[in-house]
């Protein structure tokens, strides 16, 4: 889904309607100027995507107002700064600083409704739904307008549309459309917005050819009055339409959304619209685009990553140019009592290093210890599922077998071969439980045998797609650490088919000199993270820990599951 373009309507209304503080005072006035001259240059760079730039202006700006006392030109600042960080993907840091924006404005101040839609916002991204639609619903109670109400009100539909409330979100957007305040051609991109919204919940709804109509009527639109950003939802939302009805035209539709978000630098939806074409694509292709895929992901984390440090260093920055001068001050102080401090530290030093060397010795033993119980664990743990299968798959089938011997006459030949059926049954079984747990050949077989079990589980209605597998080393890595990772393999093998119901799964293999990383990542149901030792993993994490290996759970409700695995080499 989309984010919406109303979030980018309020930094242009916060800027118009901010209110410039007059002075006299020829210091403070020329502070002021100042002040006024690196905000207005920080909303010129947002215009210009100059993200970075424009985070660094209002920065500066803000320490400013501070030594003005300006509080309405702070809290507005305040604004500019989440409004940044929500476009580069950093919603924990914007609710952080939004939330000390406020304490700057009024209760009834002009921008507690925006104050509410960037909260609403970032709770929505952060799949925290309930907390978004309240926050929705407060800016839209503060707004006098009853245009500018039905912003947030229309945000909350496509929430409802996330959480499968389709008839909440049919009757909301119905509503919005039915009070006739969007028909002028100042409003047409939202009123396309909404149509859009409305047909692809009643096709989520089931109501696929009222959906489709209204779907198709506001992509026209869009296009028609060239909200050429707001076609890309449109092609998204009939590329889902036409996945089961006609795959060619949900990869033409899905295709027309990746080349617009190209051109518009839109990260989010490329991502969308590749995985509707991965998931579309059966052919050999499909490599293509999951490389994409994986390519274009690490790619917006790693300028995610680089924006949330550049962003807390012009804080940390700005900050130390502040107090510069008090440190000078409290230079000469702090030289005076090193001085006074390095005998006494001299003695605790030497205390620190023999305590030390008498800690690390006893860690030493502890550790060696721990990991003796650690494989003893996963041993134990490996024995007792085999057990398990035994009695749960085997035990049963094979009394019945003895019933069925015992009651009727091996005479006739469909009794015979009845008999037989059931024999070869639980044979298959004996060998699917042998195989699992048999000796791992770590020589020059590895790999293949790993393919072979990627095999077993990718069926007509799955699909298993792995990467680097063959660019390891696998030579360097010594067997144990081979026959951990073909058994965790198994493991997230035998969960994903299990619990997930997933129909697509990527295992990524990557190396360096020290370490072996797998990156698995399936499109499943998810769960509770504290619930996935629940699931059948605790196995995997007891052999994970045995080779000092870490791995990284990452899985909500709906969200599908990740996990990522260091082993050392």
């Amino acid at each position: 889904m989309l984010r919406s373009p109303f979030f980018y309507f309020i930094i242009l209304l916060s800027l118009f309607s901010c209110k410039e503080k007059k002075t006299v005072n020829p210091n403070t006035e020329a502070i002021q100027k100042e002040a006024l001259s690196l905000r207005n240059k920080g909303y010129e760079n947002i215009l210009k995507q100059n993200f970075n730039t424009a985070f660094h202006e209002f920065n500066k700006s803000k320490i400013l107002f501070e030594t003005l006392k300006d509080s309405v030109n702070i809290g507005y600042v305040l604004l500019q700064l989440a409004a940044i960080q929500q476009v580069n993907g950093d919603y924990y840091g914007s609710k952080e600083t939004v939330t000390e924006a406020s304490a700057y404005f009024k209760k009834n101040s002009i921008y507690a409704p925006d104050i509410n839609i960037v909260l609403g916002i970032a709770d929505k991204e952060l799949s925290l739904y309930n907390d978004a639609i309240y926050y929705y619903k407060e800016s839209a109670k503060e707004y006098k307008d009853p245009i500018a109400k039905l912003g947030p009100l229309s945000n909350i539909g496509p929430i409802y549309i996330q959480q499968k409330k389709y008839d909440k979100a049919i009757a909301l957007l119905e509503s919005i459309l039915g009070k006739n305040l969007l028909n002028n051609e100042a409003q047409a991109s939202s009123k396309a917005r909404i149509q859009d919204n409305l047909g692809y919940a009643y096709f989520k709804y089931g109501m696929d050819e009222k959906g489709f109509h209204l779907m198709d009527n506001a992509l026209k639109k869009r296009n028609e009055i060239k909200d050429t950003y707001g076609s890309i939802e449109s092609y998204l939302h009939l590329a889902d339409y036409y996945s089961k009805k006609d795959v060619q035209k949900s990869d033409e539709n899905a295709l027309k959304a990746y080349n617009i978000s190209t051109k518009l630098n839109s990260v989010d939806e490329r991502l969308e619209a590749l995985q509707i074409l991965i998931s579309n694509d059966h052919s050999p292709k499909k490599q293509k685009y999951v490389q994409k895929y994986f390519t274009l992901n690490d790619s917006i984390i790693k300028v995610r990553n680089n924006f949330k440090n550049k962003f807390a260093k012009i804080k940390y920055d700005a900050k130390k140019e502040k107090d510069e001068n008090q440190k000078l001050r409290l230079e000469k102080a702090e030289n005076q009592l090193a001085l006074q401090k390095e005998k006494f530290l001299r003695i605790v030093l030497l205390i620190i290093f023999i305590f030390l060397v008498i800690l690390i010795a006893i860690l030493i033993r502890y550790y060696k210890n721990k990991n003796k119980a650690i494989e003893f664990k996963a041993s134990y743990e490996t024995e007792t599922r085999i057990a398990k299968k035994i009695h749960d798959e085997l035990a049963n089938d094979v009394f019945n077998v003895i019933a069925f011997t015992e009651s009727q006459p091996l005479s006739i030949e469909n009794t015979k071969e009845n008999l037989l059926q059931k024999l070869d049954d639980i044979y298959g079984r004996v060998r699917g439980i042998s195989k699992e747990n048999n000796k791992i050949d770590t020589g020059a077989n590895f790999t293949r045998n790993i393919k072979e079990l990627f095999s077993t589980y990718n069926t007509s209605t799955r699909n298993i797609i792995f990467t680097n597998l063959e660019n390891i080393h696998w030579e360097m890595v010594d067997d144990i650490k081979k026959i951990t990772i073909n058994r965790i393999l198994q493991e997230l093998m035998v969960n994903m088919k299990k619990h997930s119901k997933a129909n697509l799964v990527a295992i990524k293999f990557e190396s360096d000199q020290n370490s072996i990383f797998i990156n698995y990542t399936d499109n499943g149901v998810g769960c509770e993270k504290n619930t996935i030792t629940k699931n059948g993993l605790q196995n995997m994490e007891s052999r994970i820990q045995a080779v000092k290996g870490t791995v990284d759970f990452e899985t909500e409700p709906n969200k599908g599951f990740k996990a990522k695995i260091i082993i050392p080499k």
